[in-house]
């Protein structure tokens, strides 16, 4: 069999129905059980939340702002539906700390789907060289080849000699973890004079992976593969061999917002994840993950019927502070969406002789008199700081997310 499930290649359409029809229960759900969105969704009827419009109505709870949200209400910031005990089987700390809960439910994270497109099948021995510590990497890889009828053994990070003996020892038949992590091992035993040839297949993340990395493990005999998820939501997109673009998993409804808002881009422009989970557990709601990404068109050709997005493109919470003052991507979006008449906009900060400056780059199809003298005063007004202003021709700014880009050089 080709596909993890059935639910792979089903028509698109039908996705959509049963993911829309799944989206009132869980913001009921949601409301009921995690105190925090009892309190941001205090006037919301979940019933009424039936079509990506009402979702799209919502407030983005960021990951930028989890930190301090749990602060106040430690350990999960009331974003969680359960308690020590009560099927919670672990709890996890990422950076900040941020905690992240793990119920006990068989592939908790959704990553099986992802190993089984990377190749794993029941009967593989993988070497798990995520970290065991602290963060829940390398249960989230161990409990989705535990699912597919995989051995795991657990490497975990460092000791890199003893990782090429271990592999020499077990032969294990694929590889979980960085693709940086894997070069090391490989040139390790290099150096060692030993041959690492019992691998064949990957599962990489944490990272970029760049077609050069890939192609170099190719040449070693090793296909890996990638895939996109946080400690957060779990698995979110899967490489696939196809290898254009990544493949949503089944269980999430993913929305691409112009960042510092809540807003859907257009089809295609690069914006903030947004995701929604349908986990019981941990029952997120519109949650802004921080990374820049951009829907591709059309289904893979691997046959996977699901919508693709290109992967990681970046970071999209570009606030900067200029001249003291915190300038957010929310506000260039207000200054854009006061004026009717512009298109895309990106508010480039640089500091010629050593001063603060903003230019907002504006694109517009045809001159509008007096419109840069009003569009200057809704910057000051909105930003309360003095901000020049540029036009340019529809199409002629980037794509790549970046409503405000700092370019300043400190000698």
């Amino acid at each position: 069999m080709n596909y993890y499930d059935a639910r792979e290649t089903r028509y698109p359409l039908d996705r959509e129905r049963e993911l829309l029809a799944r989206l009132p229960k869980q913001v009921a759900h949601a409301k009921a059980h995690a105190p925090a969105f009892a309190a941001l969704l205090a006037d919301v009827n979940p019933a009424a939340i039936v079509s990506r419009e009402a979702l799209a109505g919502l407030p983005v709870v960021r990951k930028s702002e989890l930190l301090e949200l749990q602060k106040g209400a430690r350990p999960f910031g009331g974003f969680a539906a359960l308690k020590w005990g009560t099927g919670c089987a672990r709890v996890f700390a990422s950076p900040g700390p941020i905690y992240e809960p793990e119920g006990a439910r068989k592939d908790y994270w959704r990553l099986a789907r992802a190993f089984y497109a990377a190749g794993f099948r029941a009967g593989d021995l993988v070497h798990n060289t995520f970290s065991y510590h602290f963060t829940p990497a390398g249960s989230m890889t161990e409990t989705a080849a535990h699912a597919l009828g995989c051995t795991v053994f657990p490497a975990g990070v460092g000791q890199t000699e003893q990782q090429v003996a271990a592999m020499l020892d077990l032969r294990p038949d694929a590889y979980a973890g960085t693709p940086s992590f894997l070069r090391i091992i490989l040139d390790k035993a290099d150096e060692l004079g030993v041959k690492i040839d019992s691998l064949t297949k990957a599962f990489v993340s944490g990272e970029a992976f760049p077609p050069s990395q890939c192609e170099a493990l190719v040449a070693r005999g090793i296909q890996a593969f990638q895939a996109y998820a946080t400690a957060d939501i779990g698995l979110i997109a899967f490489e696939t061999p196809a290898r254009e673009g990544l493949v949503l998993d089944e269980d999430i409804l993913l929305e691409i917002v112009r960042p510092g808002t809540g807003e859907p881009v257009a089809p295609g422009e690069v914006g903030e994840v947004v995701v929604t989970s349908f986990n019981p557990d941990y029952p997120l709601i519109r949650f802004g993950t921080g990374d820049l990404s951009a829907v591709l068109p059309g289904e893979s050709p691997c046959g996977r019927s699901n919508t693709r997005i290109k992967g990681w493109l970046g970071r999209a919470d570009q606030t900067t502070k200029v001249k003291g003052m915190f300038v957010h991507p929310g506000q260039v979006v207000a200054v854009l969406k006061r004026h009717p008449e512009l298109g895309r906009g990106r508010l480039v900060v640089d500091n010629p002789d050593h001063n603060d400056r903003m230019t907002l780059h504006c694109e517009l199809a045809a001159p509008v008199e007096g419109l840069a003298e009003g569009v200057a005063a809704s910057i000051r007004d909105l930003t309360k700081l003095r901000g020049e202003v540029s036009f340019c021709a529809p199409g002629s700014l980037a794509n790549d997310g970046k409503v405000i880009d700092d370019v300043r050089k400190y000698e």
